[in-house]
This record gives structure tokens, C-alpha cells and sequence, in this order.
């Protein structure tokens, strides 16, 4: 087993994080049992959009409420993804709103905190080639 896929399947190091391309990624998840979810927020400007993609690609139940609460609520449960925990995979979010991206980032975060706390891995990954978000590099965490 590689040692990128060791770290993702690792609950403790659960979070969400920046990672320069995906090649590695995708093939150390390739045939595994963790959960890949790629999420392209092309087109994406408001916080509208944002909810209904992310509901969309990651098949969230109908009484979904549209809102930050709601999108909490289900990234606390993702039982209808499989899997023996869960990668999502976002690219394409430069249109998205500053204040809406920070709180995306800050429910990622918070999500993988229940996550980790149930021993299960949890990671939100960011692909950011040049390093603009504020947060730490997957590949270069210990």
C-alpha cells in the first residue's frame, strides 16, 4: 500500500486540504475502498449554485434544505456514497464567491473533525496547482 493511501486512510490526518494535481491521488485511490467524489464547481457564483452542485454530485437525500445547516447535515452522514470513508474532490472553483468558498472550506473542515471522530477518514481536497488557498498541502503533511 502506498504511502498517500495510508495518510487518506487514516482518520486522525482527516481534513480538508490543497493538492497541487491528482494524478498521484487517483491512482493511489484507484481500486481502493474509500469513497472518490469529483466535484467541478465550473460556472459556480453563488451560494445557490454551489449548494445544488454539491447536492447533485453527491446524490444528497431530497429532504436536503439548501442551506449551510442543511450541507452539514448531510456531509455528517454520506451513508448512500459506500465506501469505508470518503475523498471529495474538488476543481474549478475560481468563480466561486470568496465568503461562500470560506465557508464551504470551514464545513469541509468541520465535517471531517465528526468524521475523524468516528474513526472514519474523511478528506476534502482542494486542486490548487498554485498554492492560493489557505490551507495545508496534503502531500506535505506528516
Amino acid at each position: 500500500m502506498g504511502k498517500l493511501l495510508q495518510r487518506l486512510q487514516d482518520a486522525s490526518r482527516s481534513g480538508a486540504y490543497r493538492i497541487r494535481g491528482d494524478i498521484e491521488l487517483l491512482d493511489a485511490l484507484r481500486g481502493g475502498e474509500l469513497s472518490l467524489e469529483r466535484i467541478s464547481l465550473e460556472g459556480v457564483t453563488g451560494k445557490g449554485q454551489l449548494l445544488e452542485r454539491i447536492a447533485r454530485t453527491l446524490h444528497f437525500p431530497d429532504w436536503f434544505g439548501h442551506n449551510w445547516d442543511a450541507l452539514k447535515d448531510c456531509l455528517a452522514d454520506l451513508s448512500w456514497l459506500g465506501g469505508s470513508g470518503h475523498v471529495l474532490l474538488f476543481r474549478d472553483y475560481s468563480q466561486v464567491p470568496p465568503g461562500d468558498l470560506g465557508a464551504l472550506i470551514e464545513i469541509l473542515a468541520s465535517s471531517a473533525e465528526v468524521w475523524a471522530a468516528h474513526d472514519e477518514p474523511f478528506f476534502a481536497l482542494f486542486v490548487d496547482p498554485d498554492g492560493r488557498l489557505p490551507l495545508a498541502e496534503l502531500f506535505l503533511q506528516k
